[in-house]
């Protein structure tokens, strides 16, 4: 089985930072990056997002890319009159390449962010540093600065609402899971109760605390999916792993869903 060191695959190109504007240019694989505006919220908050265009055939990572991939990792801490921004997640594809499984979104990348302002009679000014793998035959690392000014009531966005209706379906309470330590970390099985439904596939995450997580296996008992999946920290070594902290995501034909925290089967 591979280890965190798979996530080391040759990124063949190595980029320095790119502001992401129409006029600079941007690394090959990728066509455009920018903030969508979007729109304020009834609540004061603002809804906007990172929308990120490829070339075709290239593909970008989900939250938790798989075997092989890289996580995007976004910093706003730049941002002014910004308390707080949420990333809203689209379900993503999973990407079966080389004997590897790798999980992300290809051609386009949309992020909804949720953004609540320090001060809501304020204008907001987003900062968004966007560190993150792009891939077709070769892998390429990039990094962005994106950056908006966000102010006035704004309109709703068809692209932006698009990828919130893509959002898995949150379903708490579908999986009782077992923990076991392993020799270089700690091992989930989870049985969730689930309808069969063509191309499913279980991805797991803790929320608090990302690490590098195999690529899960799983088989049928009737309408019950068994996954398992093993998590290796930096330490190599078991650790506490809080059964309440577990997401497990279940993609197939039949739509995403989402289910957080596995209490003990």
């Amino acid at each position: 089985m591979s280890r965190p060191l798979a996530a080391l695959l040759p990124l063949c190109l190595c980029l320095a930072a790119l502001p992401a504007r129409a006029e600079e240019p941007l690394p090959p694989g990728m066509e455009g990056a920018e903030v969508l505006p979007g729109w304020e919220a009834p609540d004061g908050s603002r809804i906007a997002a990172l929308k990120i265009e490829l070339d075709p055939g290239w593909k970008t990572y989900w939250r938790s890319p798989g075997d092989a991939g890289v996580p995007p990792v976004i910093d706003f801490a730049g941002s002014d009159n910004v308390a707080d921004v949420q990333v809203i997640w689209p379900a993503p594809q999973v990407f079966d390449q080389n004997g590897l499984r790798t999980v992300g979104y290809h051609d386009e990348m949309i992020l909804p962010l949720e953004i609540t302002p320090t001060d809501p009679a304020k204008p907001v000014t987003l900062s968004a540093d966007l560190d993150m793998g792009i891939c077709h035959d070769v892998c390429v690392p990039v990094s962005l600065e994106l950056g908006a000014d966000l102010a006035g009531p704004g309109a709703p966005d068809p692209e932006i609402r698009a990828a919130m209706a893509a959002v898995p379906l949150r379903q708490p309470g579908l999986a009782r899971c077992t923990v076991e330590p392993i020799a270089d970390g700690m091992r989930v099985k989870a049985a969730i109760d689930l309808p069969e439904a063509a191309g499913e596939v279980a991805l797991f995450e803790l929320r608090s605390t990302p690490m590098w997580v195999s690529e899960s296996e799983a088989e049928r008992q009737g309408n019950t999916l068994l996954a398992s999946a093993e998590f290796v920290p930096d330490s190599g070594k078991p650790f506490a792993l809080e059964q309440s902290d577990l997401r497990i995501t279940v993609l197939s034909d039949a739509g995403a869903i989402e289910i957080d925290g596995c209490p003990a089967n």
